[in-house]
């Protein structure tokens, strides 16, 4: 049987990396790429602009995940052999406010996708990147056989979500892989998230289009940070070697002090920044530490993350210059 790998959500941040990974390396498969209705490959109405693959083998087609005869129209004229799944509302902090559609489009999406699979009966391999946040606060690093309680509707979405991709593993060919992914930043990613945040800040900054003043939230948080080059890195090693229904940590085993993240980025610039604390950029509920342990998926399928932070960060906000440069140029032809 033909390879044909799917990619839902193919658009956003993770799926685009992803998608760009698998176009340099499954020459002998069909990318079929999912995006939301009205969002074609090279025209996002979501900000930031996401990397692109390089040659024309992507065959993209707009699906709406929450349309469940859609969603299996789809499949039946697909019948993917792999399916990766990056489609879905990952703001963890809009969640707060925007619950209905977390818990709507994170679950149900996922129940659509999953029912059209079971309903053709033919062998697939599926790929659900899930959450940390599904874990109960911890003071220690996290591994697979941690208590889940999440404090957040993004956890609670996702844990809902991980339970029907377990439920659906193994059932009529269809063998489901979830994650539970810790942080993961890098270029692309949007300025909801602290990093990024920080970069596109420093980036207006330098372009003196902002105030030299940098506006944070919480700086004490430590978080276990991996590139997402890296996190799409070990997608593909679990959809080759990954056990189905048997959660994966994608993580770093390292935690790092937010404020030290700002304090790398601020060392990149040659601006003088001052910092402000802003409360608007605060969670509700934020865990002080969120560690891994990689101990089962480097076992399993050999992944390590390759990619400093260092090197992350410089990534990033080189990123975001080129975007306000842009930005800025197209502002300019008006």
């Amino acid at each position: 049987m033909a390879n044909t790998i799917l990619v839902t959500g193919a658009s956003g941040f993770v799926g685009s990396h992803l998608l760009n990974l698998l176009d340099r390396t499954a020459q002998d498969a069909t990318l079929i790429a999912w995006c939301r209705p009205k969002i074609r490959q090279d025209q996002h109405l979501s900000s930031p602009p996401r990397p692109k693959p390089t040659s024309n083998r992507v065959k993209w087609r707009s699906v709406d995940l929450l349309d469940g005869p859609a969603v299996t129209r789809a499949i039946a004229e697909t019948l993917p052999t792999q399916v990766y799944h990056c489609a879905g509302v990952a703001n963890v902090g809009g969640s707060w406010s925007n619950s209905y559609q977390t818990l709507r489009t994170n679950v149900m999406g996922t129940e659509h996708l999953l029912t059209a699979l079971r309903n053709q009966s033919v062998a697939t391999r599926v790929l659900v990147p899930g959450s940390a946040l599904t874990y109960q606060p911890s003071t220690s690093a996290i591994s697979e056989t941690a208590p889940l309680r999440p404090v957040s509707p993004y956890g609670l979405s996702k844990l809902a979500q991980e339970m029907l991709a377990l439920m659906s593993s193994n059932h009529q060919g269809v063998t489901v892989i979830v994650t539970r992914s810790f942080t993961h930043i890098g270029p692309g990613q949007a300025s909801a998230y602290a990093a990024s945040s920080f970069a596109e800040q420093i980036a207006r900054i330098e372009a003196g289009y902002s105030k030299p003043v940098l506006r944070v939230g919480n700086l004490d948080a430590r978080r276990d940070l991996t590139d997402v080059r890296d996190t799409v890195r070990a997608y593909q090693l679990l959809m080759a070697h990954g056990v189905g229904a048997k959660p994966y940590n994608v993580c770093s085993g390292e935690a790092h002090r937010v404020r030290n993240v700002l304090d790398g980025l601020l060392a990149a610039t040659p601006a003088t920044v001052s910092v402000c604390q802003d409360p608007t950029r605060t969670r509700p509920s934020d865990n002080p530490l969120l560690l891994g342990d990689r101990t089962r998926i480097t076992r399993d399928v050999g992944w390590l993350p390759e990619i400093p932070l260092s090197q992350t960060l410089t990534d990033l906000l080189d990123y975001w210059r080129e975007v306000v440069s842009t930005q800025s140029s197209q502002t300019t032809s008006r």
